[in-house]
């Protein structure tokens, strides 16, 4: 038998399943890749403290196992607060600018067959419905399959350009395709990294 005090009470329904916590763990990732958006002054409900990001600890997962919000390994496990003396600093607001990138753009309507091999920058979105959903994947001539961005429920209000990481050197003959390929219409940016 427990000491008087010494006994944590733990609801049935609140399992703590896991020795990640807010404080220590999940609240970096937050802050590194939802508080742009997901803040009190953002375009989302705010994430930043843990009352605020407990009660979606479930719909967040699903997002991110859905990859419906930034892929990050999120685990639930129960959730816990733990120690707030390990909390990083609150991020500051990202000033966010829509990217120009300088560069070629190549018009595509579902998939292309590139002449000549190619820098890819980023794309830029063209005329697609609200709640368009697609992969857009390079095929190079060796088989390879590169990855290029994964839109769900595209949106007249998002951002219309998107940069990649890292450019993507495709080979002439390479293949850039959505997947599905009906109804998506894309410039791909090609060329240096330099912006406007």
């Amino acid at each position: 038998m427990a000491a008087a005090g010494s006994l944590d009470l733990v609801r049935g329904h609140d399992v703590i399943t896991t020795k990640l916590t807010w404080s220590k763990e999940v609240s970096r990732v937050v802050f590194a890749r939802c508080a742009g958006c997901h803040r009190p002054e953002g375009k989302a409900f705010s994430l930043l403290k843990y009352e605020e990001a407990r009660p979606w600890a479930k719909a967040i997962q699903e997002e991110v196992l859905r990859r419906r919000m930034p892929p990050t390994n999120a685990v639930e496990g129960g959730a816990p607060e733990g120690d707030v003396n390990l909390l990083p600093p609150t991020p500051k607001p990202a000033e966010v600018a829509a990217p120009s990138l300088v560069g070629r753009r190549i018009p595509m309507r579902g998939n292309l067959k590139l002449t000549a091999a190619a820098r890819v920058l980023g794309v830029e979105m063209g005329e697609m419905a609200p709640g368009t959903s697609f992969k857009l994947v390079a095929e190079k001539t060796d088989g390879t399959r590169v990855p290029l961005i994964w839109i769900e429920g595209f949106s007249l209000a998002a951002s219309r350009v998107y940069e990649f990481r890292e450019a993507v050197q495709l080979e002439a003959g390479a293949r850039v395709v959505a997947y599905p390929r009906d109804g998506v219409e894309l410039r791909l940016i090609t060329g240096s990294s330099q912006r406007r």
